[in-house]
């Protein structure tokens, strides 16, 4: 794949770059940067500022940079995706964070700074990276962070645990739309802030590898991707506090259906749909009415 003569990091950064877009990959750049940092156990920008890898080390990076041309994720290659102010460890059997979440984040946050001691609910928590960066960014706030798949229970726990917030952040396996089965854990009325990154795309929707690697359970959500927001919805209802906030990430085709499910609730107002830094709708916010 690439020459033996080619030894210096950026002539190895730039084959890999032309193998990683000849595969499709539109983030080849950033992606080789991010499999070379790996693999010589540095920080991205500090690339180039590193010794020149040895034969041993640029054996492994073409490795993994062949992987990554068979559409392995990034992230379940070099084990972890970086979510806000935290990284997550990551890999088969949970969804990869995607970072047009991290707007959702900071509207969350900011949501918070005015309310002392939160209670959050990260309803659909996969990896738990919106749980952790909440819990992470507001000290104050102490987080539940609610998961049904046992395969991603466990790559929740261990994020929990491993980046010691264990003691403000509970994991509970639970269903989100069923509100009997989380008010025996969160009472109704008490949450301060819901945020949920819930299956949302339509069953028909052609995907990319990338995406087709993570579970479908966690991706896909019925024919028009609301089975699991709609339920959501009236179940967050009776969960959050009178002027509590809710942000929910959806579908790009399905912004309108989002804010019509919020608000045939009857009990939410300031009812927005909000778009990502690509100006792509991405997440409805609403506030709960006295």
């Amino acid at each position: 794949m690439i020459n033996d003569q080619m030894t210096s990091t950026t002539s190895e950064l730039s084959e890999a770059t032309r193998v990683l877009a000849r595969a499709g990959i539109e983030s080849a750049r950033s992606d080789a940067e991010w499999l070379f940092a790996h693999v010589l156990d540095v920080d991205r920008g500090r690339l180039a500022f590193v010794d020149e890898p040895d034969a041993t080390a640029r054996a492994r990076y073409r490795d993994l940079v062949a992987r990554r041309a068979r559409r392995i994720p990034l992230q379940h290659i070099i084990g972890r995706a970086a979510f806000g102010p935290v990284d997550v460890a990551v890999g088969p059997g949970v969804f990869v964070p995607r970072p047009e979440t991290e707007v959702m984040l900071e509207w969350a946050v900011e949501s918070l700074r005015s309310v002392t001691d939160p209670l959050v609910a990260d309803l659909c928590s996969g990896s738990g990276a919106l749980a952790i960066a909440i819990a992470v960014s507001v000290p104050s706030a102490r987080v539940v962070a609610v998961e049904k798949s046992p395969a991603a229970l466990l790559w929740l726990r261990r994020n929990v645990e491993n980046l010691g917030v264990g003691d403000r952040v509970a994991v509970l396996g639970a269903d989100v739309t069923d509100h009997a089965g989380l008010r025996e854990h969160i009472p109704d009325g008490s949450l301060d802030l819901v945020v949920a990154n819930p299956p949302y795309v339509p069953a028909d929707t052609e995907v990319s590898p990338e995406v087709d690697a993570d579970p479908a359970e966690a991706v896909f959500a019925g024919s028009d991707g609301m089975a699991v927001i709609t339920p959501l919805a009236n179940v967050a209802v009776r969960l959050l506090a009178a002027d509590g906030f809710i942000g929910v990430e959806h579908d790009d085709s399905t912004s309108s259906q989002v804010v019509d499910a919020f608000t045939a609730t009857g009990s939410f107002e300031e009812v927005l749909a909000r778009r990502d830094l690509a100006g792509r709708p991405r997440f409805v916010t609403a506030r709960r009415r006295r």
